[in-house]
């Protein structure tokens, strides 16, 4: 068994399951899986579709790992259940832009080498664009605030409130 769809499995592996089949659109293309509704999306879009950059860190929304934007607000997929997203979109990193016409926040964290490890980055950067594409007058406050619950262990947090703060300056 493929160990990535074996650890994902393994909180709700014991549940009974009811498969339906399940529609919604990821970074602009239609997707279907057939899942148990309560599954959570994170599975669905790494153990299903083989998606890697949304990321597994705690299971519990409270890391940010795991953010991705449904419908343009940015959600913990590790807790939302898949059934959230039938006929939704999707969006995921790889989803916010392309490598000629990127989003300002990636432009921002390139410029600012935000970056680390980038295990956590997924989190910053879609919280960040969510913020930076909702809101016309950001602020560094602002910035914090949205960022608040958001966990980085190698310690590149000021790189990535400068970046997001960056993106929100050339946005305005």
């Amino acid at each position: 068994m493929n160990m990535l769809k074996f650890f994902f499995a393994l909180p709700w592996n014991a549940m009974p399951k009811n498969f339906v089949p399940i529609r919604f659109a990821v970074d602009g293309r239609p997707v279907e899986v057939n899942a148990d509704p309560q599954m959570p999306l994170l599975y669905a879009l790494r153990g299903e579709l083989g998606l890697t950059n949304p990321r597994f860190g705690c299971g519990l929304a409270q890391c940010g790992a795991c953010t991705v934007h449904l419908d343009g607000q940015p959600v913990r997929s590790c807790v939302i259940p898949v059934a959230a997203a039938r006929g939704k979109r999707v969006t995921t990193l790889a989803g916010l832009g392309t490598a000629a016409h990127p989003h300002p926040i990636q432009t921002a964290f390139a410029d600012e080498q935000a970056m680390q490890c980038g295990y956590c980055v997924n989190g910053w950067m879609m919280t960040g664009a969510a913020l930076v594409d909702g809101d016309q007058h950001v602020t560094p406050a602002r910035v914090r605030e949205a960022c608040a619950d958001l966990i980085c262990r190698c310690g590149a947090h000021l790189a990535m409130l400068r970046a997001i703060e960056r993106a929100a300056e050339k946005r305005a």
